[in-house]
């Protein structure tokens, strides 16, 4: 099987459609002829489709609330029994933590009676912002995704779709300019620290793993510039995270916390870039003279 991209697949911008399930997955946009849900417990979903199938789903457009897999009556698509946090439905949960998007296809219908034609429409990247279980319609545990379109980056309405058929095997990783980040140096800070927070040392145990965040030192974008580089990233608890952006603490050249007691761990091969530091005290010593923070 071919690596798992995550991202757009080149020659199928969105808006492509699909005679069926058959040619869909042979187009690489979704590749489960059956599945709803494309991905691996370890790496992530890259790819669902939308089919109507599941009586719980809400899909708005830009906003989709899906449902998981498992537990359905094919024919009356009622649910009938209880839905794990297992298998495709643990690796749409990840891309929660990992931060990859997810390609979203829908089953179109159009017409009635004899002229009603079902096709598939790739629609595009959407984030996977949250996830939950509650219990469905039909009494039983269900797992709930929230899903928000990517807006697109192009004139055309893609994103980098070209640059995906280009990429070294392995995972795709593709910068999307809604979040200005890159998910190979995400995953590599994170590598490094095997998920533990570069202050306080805490390794977060969840039901998808170990979790850690990747936290810019200098914000991406406009007015910061931060680089999108290891050396402006680090690995950090969620609690840490928050409070690195809002002026708890600052880093010192000798990596020592400014606000804070203790040091920075830092590993090799990662080095932190002393200019973006020194942006980050900058703004912290503006923020503590305002008194926004404490």
């Amino acid at each position: 099987m071919s690596a798992r991209i995550f991202g757009h697949i080149a020659g199928h911008p969105p808006g492509s459609i699909f005679a069926d399930r058959k040619e869909l997955s042979i187009s690489g946009v979704h590749r489960p002829p059956q599945s709803g849900i494309s991905g691996s417990s370890q790496e992530g979903a890259d790819s669902i489709v939308i089919s109507g199938g599941y009586e719980d789903d809400k899909d708005h457009g830009d906003v989709i609330i899906y449902t998981g897999a498992g537990g359905r009556d094919g024919n009356t698509g009622k649910q009938y029994k209880h839905q794990t946090l297992t298998n495709q439905n643990l690796a749409l949960a990840k891309n929660v933590a990992l931060g990859y998007p997810v390609r979203v296809s829908r089953l179109i219908e159009e017409g009635t009676g004899k002229n009603k034609k079902r096709f598939y429409q790739y629609d595009g990247l959407y984030w996977v912002t949250q996830y939950w279980d509650e219990i469905g319609k039909s009494g039983f545990t269900i797992w709930r995704y929230r899903l928000e379109r990517i807006e697109p980056t192009s004139p055309e309405g893609t994103s980098s779709a070209a640059e995906a058929s280009t990429l070294p095997p392995g995972r795709a990783s593709i910068t999307y300019d809604r979040l200005k980040r890159n998910v190979k140096l995400v995953e590599r800070v994170k590598e490094i620290y095997k998920n533990t927070c570069q202050v306080c040392g805490i390794q977060l145990t969840t039901a998808l793993g170990t979790y850690a965040e990747a936290a810019h030192i200098q914000p991406l974008g406009k007015p910061h510039n931060g680089m999108d580089t290891l050396s402006n990233l680090l690995c950090l608890c969620p609690n840490h995270h928050k409070q690195l952006d809002h002026f708890a603490f600052s880093i010192a050249d000798d990596l020592s916390l400014i606000g804070m007691e203790g040091k920075i761990m830092v590993k090799k091969p990662h080095q932190l870039n002393s200019e973006v530091l020194g942006y980050h005290r900058k703004r912290y010593e503006v923020a503590t003279r305002k008194g926004e923070i404490h």
